[in-house]
């Protein structure tokens, strides 16, 4: 894979259960365990997965309308299971996305079921990822090599 196919972020603690997380752009967030309003690598990974695919839908639509309504909730249940681990079932992304009336919103209209079984199908890297099964891999780095 050539040097474009790379994708990272960093964090790092700030605070007992606190982490900054930035990207290579100098974008950051905060996460944390979710003792306050910080995002939790939960409701991140569900964020992911909704985002991705409207990233996919809105590219697709936009072009021929401009939504007047574009939401989303992500659902699952986070299962704790003692043989395979934590983990999440029953993953569910529902979007709500209105155009206005006119050609231009019937045109947008009728690419909506297209675009979002594209993102789902082939698209949207998150939710292939999750769906195909990956390995992740986990190791310290040892700084004094």
């Amino acid at each position: 894979m050539g040097d474009d196919s790379l994708r990272q972020v960093q964090f790092e603690r700030t605070a007992n259960n606190k982490y900054e997380v930035r990207n290579v752009r100098g974008g950051s967030i905060s996460v944390g365990s979710g003792s306050d309003t910080d995002f939790t690598p939960v409701e991140l990974f569900l964020a992911s997965i909704g985002v991705c695919s409207a990233i996919d839908v809105d590219t697709v639509t936009t072009r021929r309308a401009e939504p007047a309504e574009f939401r989303a909730v992500v659902r699952g249940d986070k299962l704790r299971d003692p043989e395979q681990g934590n983990r999440m079932e029953d993953l569910v992304v529902e979007f709500t996305i209105r155009f206005p009336e006119g050609e231009d919103g019937d045109k947008a209209r009728e690419a909506l079921p297209r675009a979002l079984k594209m993102s789902h199908d082939r698209l949207c890297t998150v939710s292939r990822t999750v769906e195909i099964g990956t390995p992740v891999t986990a190791r310290l780095v040892d700084e004094t090599e």
